[in-house]
């Protein structure tokens, strides 16, 4: 029997191992699991394969795999570490694939880790934009963490704990809007835990 739960794909842009943003992608996943099918993609593992496709060549192996679970998904967990102000060049490279068209309407839920509560602004500046292009739709909550608010790349924060339980809400508002029951493609959610 076919699985029509919604397909939430998470991205980890960083490319560290271990990587607290990673962690971080991990933890957001986790309250999705139990209504939804959740994929993990870490550039770390993946960045080769994606660095060796030309944004106008083809899409072979690996980064055909990315690049369709990108394209597929019903809504994009992305994070990364800020550097420079902005995200890795990896993960801006991941999004020079994606077939322009692929992601509008989809909802984002965008995270990000940093040195200083400063680099949150990125999130808003070069995230948010960056969605904009495809017309995706990116949520209102954000999620940031410092190093900090990890314990041996394990997200311990409640308050970040609590802005993931906001920004899931949102999403799963979005999936309804998206996939309203009865519509065959997803099955009902259950009540908000």
């Amino acid at each position: 029997m076919p699985d029509h739960r919604p397909k939430i794909l998470g991205i980890s842009g960083s490319l560290s191992l271990p990587s607290r943003t990673t962690g971080l992608v991990r933890t957001i996943l986790a309250r999705f699991e139990h209504f939804a099918q959740v994929e993990l993609v870490e550039l770390a593992s993946d960045a080769a394969a994606l660095f060796a496709t030309h944004p106008k060549g083809p899409r072979t192996g690996r980064a055909r795999e990315v690049i369709d679970a990108v394209e597929s998904a019903d809504l994009l967990v992305v994070a990364s570490p800020i550097y420079r102000a902005s995200y890795t060049g990896a993960l801006k490279h991941l999004f020079d694939l994606v077939d322009y068209r692929a992601l509008e309407g989809r909802p984002v839920l965008v995270a990000a880790t940093g040195g200083t509560p400063l680099h949150a602004l990125a999130m808003d500046h070069q995230f948010r934009p960056l969605f904009a292009f495809f017309k995706a739709i990116t949520l209102p909550t954000t999620v940031y963490a410092l190093e900090g608010d990890f314990a041996d790349h394990a997200l311990a924060s409640a308050e970040v704990s609590g802005r993931i339980d906001r920004a899931v809400s949102e999403a799963r508002l979005q999936l309804r809007l998206s996939h309203p029951q009865g519509s065959g493609t997803v099955v009902p959610f259950p009540a908000t835990a």
